[in-house]
């Protein structure tokens, strides 16, 4: 069956304004027709829905860019694990998501447009069974991890250091899904802020938000001695090969995985000059500016620079990421690392490509804060 991306694109093009009906529609069709299927999710279902369409999308947008797809697809498929997803829960999904696309595209809906969706979707699927199934044997879907360090950095940030129960292999700059046993069923994201260490532990940043289960949970409520569990490794920001120099901005906690990338280029006993721009409303919110102190002190080659946006008074760098970075200096010839919440990172690569940075050399992750 050809794979026509351009009749996928068109139709979902149409589900793009409404995406917050479509994805109900889609878990209750799902739910009512397979209903052995709903105590796989959370309670709540909003932050599911969210990222069902975050998937979605940037699916539908690398149909025409396979070598680029395949590796999130395969992604997911490992992760898929950790709910318990086997290879014919997709045939339920795929109905389901067939159904939604006739129900919300129905102006362009014909025979043509259905098997392009059929065709998409057989691929997609196809390639995340793959994956899941070529895990090793003894390759386990999640990680239970004690909580060995607990340190409330602000009000609402913490730094949590993890051991998981076995072997954690992951690369600097990924991330990983985490459920606190508070709330079942319930994953949020969060990047992992160190390279990999000999001691097999991790540490995680943490903002509590308003009405946030898990990061809450994670802030306010876990304790030295808890345990949580980790889902599989992510991402595909991760450390630059070559010795280019390099540029990381991050915005709050989006630190963390320019963090562990940083620390693993110093560790690695290569020498690019690197800036980290930490970014954060006041000072008060520079949360780990001790530590970051620390790794330039023992790497002369590695500056840290602090920038505020909302407090006038601060002595040092004022305003916001995006209208800072391009006047520190000329970053064409850099490797750009960009993290922190969604508008701060597209308005940073905005200008950043306008200074004349070529896009292939700017890394970005969005990592607005998890509820």
């Amino acid at each position: 069956m050809p794979l026509k991306p351009h009749l996928v694109k068109e139709s979902f093009s149409l589900i793009e304004p409404v995406a917050d009906k479509a994805t109900a529609y889609f878990y209750g069709r799902l739910f009512a027709e397979n209903p052995h299927l709903r105590g796989m999710f959370p309670p709540a279902m909003d932050v599911q829905r969210d990222r069902l369409f975050g998937a979605l999308t940037r699916i539908v947008r690398s149909l025409d860019s396979p070598e680029s797809l395949a590796p999130y697809l395969a992604q997911l498929g490992r992760d898929h694990r950790k709910y318990g997803v086997l290879a014919e829960h997709y045939t339920a999904l795929g109905n389901a998501l067939i159904a939604t696309v006739r129900r919300f595209a129905a102006e362009m809906w014909n025979p043509e447009v259905e098997a392009a969706w059929v065709a998409a979707y057989t691929i997609a699927a196809n390639q995340m069974i793959a994956a899941a199934d070529a895990e090793p044997g003894d390759e386990p879907a999640w990680w239970p991890a004690e909580v060995i360090g607990h340190e409330r950095r602000t009000c609402d940030i913490a730094v949590l250091t993890l051991r998981p129960g076995r072997r954690f292999d992951y690369r600097p700059g990924q991330y990983v899904n985490v459920q606190s046993a508070r709330w079942p069923r319930v994953w949020r994201t969060y990047s992992i802020a160190n390279a990999p260490r000999p001691d097999n532990t991790i540490r995680l940043h943490v903002r509590a938000l308003p009405g946030g289960w898990v990061s809450t949970a994670l802030v306010a409520h876990t304790r030295v001695g808890d345990t949580v569990t980790l889902g599989p490794p992510m991402g595909t920001m991760v450390p630059p090969e070559g010795d280019r120099d390099i540029l990381a901005v991050a915005g709050g906690t989006g630190l963390a995985p320019l963090k562990a990338i940083v620390e693993h280029v110093v560790a690695s006993g290569r020498a690019p000059g690197i800036l980290l721009v930490h970014g954060a409303r006041t000072d008060a919110e520079l949360y780990d500016l001790a530590d970051l102190t620390e790794m330039s002190r023992r790497c002369p080659r590695l500056r840290v620079l602090p920038a505020v946006s909302a407090q006038p008074g601060y002595p040092g760098v004022r305003g916001c990421l995006p209208d800072v970075v391009p006047g520190l200096g000329c970053w064409r010839e850099h490797e750009v690392f960009v993290c922190g919440p969604p508008g701060m990172v597209a308005l940073t690569v905005r200008r950043l490509r306008q200074a004349g940075v070529p896009e292939a050399r700017i890394h970005r992750d969005i990592t607005a804060d998890r509820p």
